[in-house]
């Protein structure tokens, strides 16, 4: 009796290096029984949406200005613009046929609200995240240039990625798989991004495989 195959829908915002590895990785059978079903950006510009389709990938758009549009330009509003984005994120997916078992956010920057991360929950899906810091460091966005600069001043030594489950705290869910970066001196920012863009290829997957695991036993 073969094992049963289980899928992943991958949320991007832009070029989709990360999507590429883990399209690389199903292909290869380092994700093995393991295909991505549906791939969503909330940029219709993200290069990450040609990989997708390239790979035979269905996709989506969904894009939160509509739902700005809709709500006065207030805190208010925008607040209620996002909860109705994110739950109609989620109907989105959990509507999708197959359904996924875990949605990868890679490089995904939108912070998800309650009213995406509760019927999540609810209907058993996983979701986890990759973001270029250790776990309690330089949480949100900018965190690569965050950790140069903070470098910079004499503060830290060294940065990292991870790969941690989704939580309505920013950054702060339980972490599964991470890996320290070392910072250089006289080293350009750029050149920082590119050595850490190549841990995330390497650890989204591992992430992501540790994550198929326990759904496998259960977990």
């Amino acid at each position: 009796m073969s094992e049963r195959q289980f899928n992943l829908t991958v949320l991007i915002s832009g070029n989709g290096s990360n999507l590429q590895a883990l399209i690389d990785a199903c292909a290869s059978g380092a994700l093995p029984n393991t295909k991505i079903t549906h791939v969503i950006s909330n940029r219709k510009s993200a290069y990450g949406l040609t990989r997708a389709r390239n790979a035979a990938i269905p996709t989506s758009y969904h894009n939160l200005i509509p739902y700005k549009n809709k709500h006065p330009s207030t805190p208010e509003g925008t607040q209620l613009a996002r909860a109705e984005y994110d739950a109609d994120l989620a109907s989105l997916i959990l509507n999708s046929n197959p359904r996924p078992d875990i949605i990868v956010c890679a490089g995904w920057m939108h912070i998800l609200a309650p009213t995406f991360l509760n019927p999540i929950a609810e209907a058993g899906v996983k979701v986890i995240n990759l973001h270029p810091a250790l776990p309690g460091e330089f949480a949100g966005a900018n965190a690569i240039q965050r950790a140069y600069e903070a470098f910079q001043k004499g503060e830290v030594k060294r940065t990292g990625v991870m790969i941690h489950e989704v939580i309505a705290e920013v950054d702060a869910g339980a972490a599964i798989a991470t890996q320290e970066v070392e910072l250089k001196e006289g080293e350009s920012l750029d050149d920082l991004e590119t050595r850490i863009h190549a841990v995330e290829h390497v650890l989204i997957v591992e992430g992501t495989y540790e994550t198929l695991e326990k759904l496998k036993k259960g977990e």
